[in-house]
């Protein structure tokens, strides 16, 4: 017999929540069910774009409605733990957006609930499951530049300032470097694992949050990975893998590269090419249909110990940055 798609809601009207409901489109087994906003216009007017016919207001109606299997959280990360918690004890299946939170503290309240409810939960760390990135695990596993040694990555856009703006609001976590620092601290994590040492700087403007940063991961083997991101710089979005005997470029954007240069000693330089079907967002979710599918309630790419532990060093960070959030509360490292 066969089996019924996983049934999606989309909690969040965003440009993200966008993405991923047009990507679902490209993801077998799956069916885009409901959506869940704070205002029912809100709700409306993304359900006529995409066809949903499900449109609930406030968010508790999504988190229970009996005919959604899944929910994918895509609001501001200062809301990801009360909105993934709320689903997880209606007893919904959670893929949450990046970054899974504001601090390591939260993620933990996160992972305890899905362990509580006995539900799937994941990290959106979209990036991840792109073919560019299958291709450099399976790179570095069969030692294409030898022994990794040095990662050089950033992440970095210019947008205009805005006081009232996400970005800038230091209540909502605002800043580089949980909106996009996290990609290449994910990427330190998924080729070194989690660091013993971090250094991290920032320019903390008028804003009060990192406009700019700068950081510095130490790992058990000594191998480093040298990090950026910015909100109001403008840089190259490339990240370099040296290895000892050779290197490997994600060509920019890295993190939604679909080609990867290698150089190897005393071989030709070569591109390989890992083309992105549909949005891009559709592999994460090829990812929770199958765990679904199997059974399982976390991913073995992206696992809930290594989100935590990334939101540790990104709390690590912050304490050698000295920037803290209102909504830290009882925050600790």
């Amino acid at each position: 017999m066969a089996r019924q798609p996983v049934r999606w809601g989309i909690l969040g009207t965003g440009r993200i929540a966008k993405e991923f409901a047009a990507a679902l489109s490209f993801v077998n087994g799956a069916k885009l069910v409901a959506v869940g906003s704070r205002s029912q216009k809100s709700a409306d007017e993304f359900g006529e774009r995409f066809n949903v016919a499900r449109r609930h207001a406030p968010y508790e109606q999504l988190a229970d409605d009996p005919q959604v299997d899944a929910v994918y959280v895509s609001t501001p990360h200062a809301l990801h733990r009360d909105n993934t918690i709320l689903c997880l004890a209606a007893g919904k299946h959670v893929l949450c957006e990046k970054p899974f939170a504001i601090n390591a503290t939260q993620a933990a309240e996160m992972i305890g609930a899905a362990k509580k409810h006995r539900r799937f939960l994941m990290e959106a760390m979209w990036t991840r499951f792109l073919p560019a990135m299958a291709e450099l695990r399976n790179l570095l596993a069969k030692g294409a530049i030898g022994e990794p040694r040095l990662l050089q990555a950033d992440f970095g856009f210019r947008a205009e300032f805005n006081r009232k703006g996400r970005l800038f609001d230091p209540n909502l976590g605002g800043g580089a470097l949980l909106d996009v620092g996290v990609y290449p601290v994910a990427l330190s994590s998924m080729i070194f694992g989690a660091p013993d040492r971090v250094t991290g700087d920032a320019d903390v403007g008028k804003s009060m949050v990192d406009e700019q940063s700068a950081m510095v991961l130490h790992h058990k083997r000594g191998q480093l990975s040298v990090l950026s991101a910015a909100v109001r710089t403008d840089t190259i979005q490339e990240a370099i893998i040296y290895g000892s005997e050779g290197w490997i470029r994600v060509n920019s954007p890295w993190w939604k590269a679909t080609t990867i240069t290698v150089h190897r000693k005393g071989a030709k330089e070569r591109t390989i090419t890992a083309p992105i079907r549909g949005t891009g967002y559709n592999y994460q979710a090829d990812e929770v249909v199958r765990c679904l599918t199997s059974g399982k309630r976390q991913s073995d790419v992206m696992p809930l110990s290594e989100t935590l532990s990334i939101m540790k060093t990104l709390d690590a960070i912050r304490m050698s940055m000295g920037l803290r959030y209102p909504i830290d509360g009882e925050w600790s490292i």
